[in-house]
């Protein structure tokens, strides 16, 4: 049985509505397996560490 404290941090949904890409001004998707929200206009996806999405273009990684 896995511990719960083993599984990330659950992110609230909500907040997706209000966060847009730094770059595009576009909308976001959430990547639950990943922890991360991607903007596919921008091929970017920003990292979700402890809950928190980091929405630096810096700490983002390229996507296809």
């Amino acid at each position: 049985m896995s511990d719960p404290q083993d599984s990330p941090p659950s992110f609230d949904r909500k907040m997706l509505e209000a966060l847009v890409c730094p770059t595009t001004k576009g909308r976001l998707s959430y990547d639950a397996k990943r922890q991360e929200l991607v903007s596919k206009a921008a091929h970017l996806a920003f990292p979700i560490r402890n809950g928190i999405p980091i929405m630096l273009v810096d700490e983002a990684r390229d996507v296809d």
